[in-house]
């Protein structure tokens, strides 16, 4: 949902270009804990951290898996994500919103949340209170990461009327899905997140598109990751402690697509910005997507908000809805 009427006021925003410790959940809290605290220090009042911070993205894996076969090596890594993974609610959960209540910050970060014995890339939402505003559930993995992450649905499609401003987030390639965002504009977002994994020089100029298509704030962060940040046992092909994985390259652009913080590919750091949020209305002066610039007897969108489990249990004489 969005709010009937948009804040106008500044905010100070940080994103958080870090590596997790990979598949060590308790330690990479303790990270989160400690980053959260630099980025409050700061001055900042919202803190984004990266796509799949906890407790990794599992970059150049394959999990043992070919076309009809899979290995029980691959079997055992896919165990030891599970095991790093974050249960909603659950006490990893309550972790990361009592971080956000020390630190006073709403905070956005990436997690890798478990349900059952499936994994989703999810991106939690909290405000300075603690508590839980939501999860978002990446609608679509991309390529290889379907092997391992299950399909969000349009139920977590959400922005969060806050007061710094309506507040949602769209993870890695899903900025890349037109109609996708044309919902989060619906919504009336100012402050897109966008946690990835996309570290290209192509993704700036995607940032800059979406801040000028939807006259809204993008914070884009990305980790910046070396072979070190992994177990020693990981199975990539450079044993290099300092080789750079994920070379980060996140930004802070606003509703006119100029960069006020970025890209930054230089190492770890924590880039700040000003957010004037009278930028978005004076913005939609002249676009407004879903407003005066839209022609909805010619294109709309209609959107299905319904959660889809495999699994609806009905009172005995109940209906199917």
């Amino acid at each position: 949902m969005g709010s009937e009427t948009m804040s106008t006021e500044n905010v100070r925003a940080a994103v958080v270009q870090a590596a997790p410790i990979a598949f060590d959940l308790e330690a990479t809290l303790a990270k989160v804990r400690r980053l959260a605290g630099e980025a409050a220090r700061t001055g900042a009042q919202l803190a984004v951290f990266p796509e799949a911070f906890v407790s990794g993205y599992p970059r150049g894996m394959d999990f043992g898996a070919l076309v009809g076969s899979r290995t029980p090596e691959g079997r055992e890594w896919f165990y030891r994500y599970w095991a790093s993974s974050v249960e909603v609610p659950g006490a990893a959960c309550s972790a990361l919103g009592e971080i956000a209540r020390e630190s006073a910050l709403y905070l956005v970060i990436g997690v890798i949340e478990r349900d059952g014995g499936t994994l989703y890339c999810s991106v939690l939402s909290f405000e300075p209170s603690g508590r839980l505003l939501g999860k978002h559930r990446k609608v679509m993995p991309t390529a290889s990461e379907r092997l391992i992450w299950g399909y969000g649905d349009g139920s977590t499609l959400s922005v969060y009327p806050t007061a710094i401003g309506n507040l949602g987030a769209v993870i890695c390639w899903e900025n890349y899905m037109p109609l996708l965002r044309m919902a989060m504009y619906g919504k009336q977002v100012q402050i897109y997140c966008a946690p990835t994994a996309d570290g290209r020089d192509t993704w700036i100029a995607t940032m800059q598109h979406i801040a000028l298509e939807g006259r809204c704030f993008v914070l884009s962060c990305n980790q910046y990751a070396v072979r070190g940040d992994y177990p020693a046992d990981y199975p990539v092909s450079t044993t290099e402690p300092g080789e750079v994985l994920s070379r980060g390259g996140s930004c802070i652009v606003d509703p006119f697509g100029h960069l006020l913080a970025g890209p930054d590919y230089s190492g770890e750091s924590i880039l700040t910005a000003e957010l004037d949020l009278a930028n978005v209305v004076r913005g939609k002066f002249d676009f407004d997507v879903v407003g005066h610039y839209a022609r909805p007897d010619i294109f709309h969108l209609e959107v299905d908000e319904r959660a889809t489990p495999a699994v609806r249990s009905q009172p005995p004489g109940g209906l199917r809805p």
